[in-house]
């Protein structure tokens, strides 16, 4: 997810939402490239206790070669990667998320100026599944 103020710099966010509705997330003024999100991916892996698959769309960063090179790797750690086929985002229930953290859960001022927004989405990140909630069905 990409959030964008008026004019200037971005945020970006990349996280992990688990069917028991814990919540891993990562910020980043600059996008993510295929060695942040090896990173956030092998971080993650830490936190692992049982078979974990992760459903990914077909973004670049997915499907670049350093990223899948990872792939056995992650699995040695029973981590696995679904890839949804191509234009399908309503089937990543991230992307719900994402879409009621842009749409719903942001003030109108967040976006008045950088600050603003960085101040306003840490605050919704942080409170996930405490003040702002989703239900999957």
């Amino acid at each position: 997810m990409s959030l964008l103020p008026r004019k200037g710099k971005r945020i970006n966010v990349a996280g992990f939402y688990t069917k028991t509705g814990k919540f891993i997330y990562q910020t980043q003024v600059n996008s993510f490239n295929h060695q942040d999100l090896i990173l956030f991916f092998d971080h993650f892996c830490t936190s692992i206790d049982k078979r974990t698959i992760v459903v990914l769309d077909n973004a670049p960063t997915h499907r670049g070669k350093a990223f899948q090179a990872k792939r056995k790797e992650w699995q040695q750690q029973d981590l696995y990667l679904y890839f949804l086929p191509p234009y399908s985002p309503e089937l990543n229930a991230i992307e719900l998320l994402w879409r009621q953290i842009k749409y719903q859960w942001l003030y109108l001022k967040a976006f008045l100026n950088f600050d603003s927004l960085s101040f306003y989405l840490h605050q919704v990140l942080d409170n996930i599944n405490t003040k702002y909630s989703i239900i999957f069905d």
